[in-house]
């Protein structure tokens, strides 16, 4: 019987492993695909530190950022996502976070659903093969599966089905109008992601703001006019008045946060004009608290809003994206360290990004 190895996580502080698990023949409703690449994500570090709960109980096979190529279809399976024929052998992308499409929020039409996660299930539990960090991956019933084109390589489309797709829609729920400037808190993947989706939209003006020289230089070349140092404007106030000295002391229209602290939505917000638009996407782990004064919000009438998850057009729209701006952005900088599955712990130690000062800024394992 065909086998294929995965990662398998037993929760925070305890050395990821390798094992083997049979590769079985897909059920009607799935798709089994071969990897070719996947990515660790921000949201798979704050699970790996503790700070986020693990997608499932006991032994799970972690990461959800990835690309491959069909190995076997299920009966049901003929099209993808499109109604593009779908053959073994394609490569392709896909959901991974799918809405259950029974709640309340699923029902009133939007990407909000409390259920999300709840289609995980451990690594000893068939079809095995529930995460990217594997040979291979099982898509279920219900998850959007889209073909890729063949000029996109893996590196720039491993990223596309959460940090690419979850910024564009980030985006696209706050909105960004022509002439607009916008504020990109955190130039990390998701950052650098933002700065050039936002100058395509119509921004006139992105200003990128981390503390690591090397993510703000990147965010230059992906469309950034003026970056923070955040370790050489120390204060909130001088971060915001340099805002306010570029806007002719509006402020910006749109901040978008993708920092994951909770402390810098405070300054977000003041870096905003009255009746500007703040977005949070950073800010996902639980119980971590930041302070706001409400009056920031009601008195400047600015509106703020929280995304999590995207709608099924996005995935394409992120893929057409790319196609478009592949020569204008270098994309193919974002992944800078490639790792083996048996080099995990090594791949998360160093793409650690508190302590490992960003230097690895995106890192994928090639099974």
């Amino acid at each position: 019987m065909l086998t294929g190895r995965a990662v398998v996580s037993l929760g925070p502080g305890v050395p990821l492993e390798v094992r083997e698990y049979p590769v079985l023949p897909p059920e009607p409703d799935q798709v089994v695909v071969r990897i070719a690449m996947a990515s660790i994500c921000g949201s798979d570090l704050h699970m790996w530190r503790g700070e986020m709960p693990s997608l499932g109980a006991g032994a799970v096979v972690p990461g959800h950022e990835m690309v491959g190529r069909v190995h076997a279809l299920g009966a049901n399976w003929q099209t993808d996502s499109l109604g593009r024929p779908l053959r073994e052998g394609d490569r392709i992308t896909y959901s991974f976070f799918n809405p259950c499409g029974k709640c309340w929020a699923c029902l009133s039409g939007t990407a909000r659903c409390p259920n999300r996660y709840s289609r995980r299930a451990p690594a000893d539990e068939p079809p095995h093969f529930h995460g990217a960090y594997a040979d291979y991956h099982v898509v279920k019933p219900g998850q959007w599966v889209f073909k890729v084109p063949d000029s996109l390589p893996d590196e720039l489309v491993a990223p596309v089905n959460c940090a690419l797709a979850q910024v564009l829609y980030a985006l696209h729920r706050i909105g960004v109008w022509v002439g607009d400037t916008v504020v990109i808190q955190g130039a990390g993947g998701l950052g650098l992601y933002a700065c050039a989706i936002a100058r395509v939209m119509g921004a006139s003006q992105v200003i990128a703001v981390d503390r690591i020289p090397d993510r703000l230089a990147l965010a230059r070349a992906f469309g950034a006019d003026a970056t923070i140092n955040l370790d050489q404007l120390r204060t909130r106030a001088e971060r915001v008045q340099f805002v306010k000295e570029r806007t002719e002391g509006r402020g910006a229209d749109v901040a978008l946060e993708v920092a994951g602290v909770p402390a810098v939505v405070q300054e977000g917000l003041e870096m905003l004009r009255f009746g500007g638009r703040y977005c949070l996407v950073g800010n996902i782990v639980p119980g971590a608290e930041g302070a706001i004064v409400p009056h920031d919000i009601v008195r400047t009438s600015r509106e703020v809003l929280g995304v999590v998850g995207y709608e099924a057009w996005v995935i394409p729209r992120a893929l057409d994206f790319l196609l478009r701006t592949r020569e204008t952005y270098p994309f193919h900088r974002l992944v800078s360290h490639r790792y083996s599955l048996e080099e995990v712990n090594r791949a998360f130690q160093e793409a650690e990004w508190a302590q490992g000062q960003g230097r690895v800024t995106r890192a994928v394992l090639v099974p």
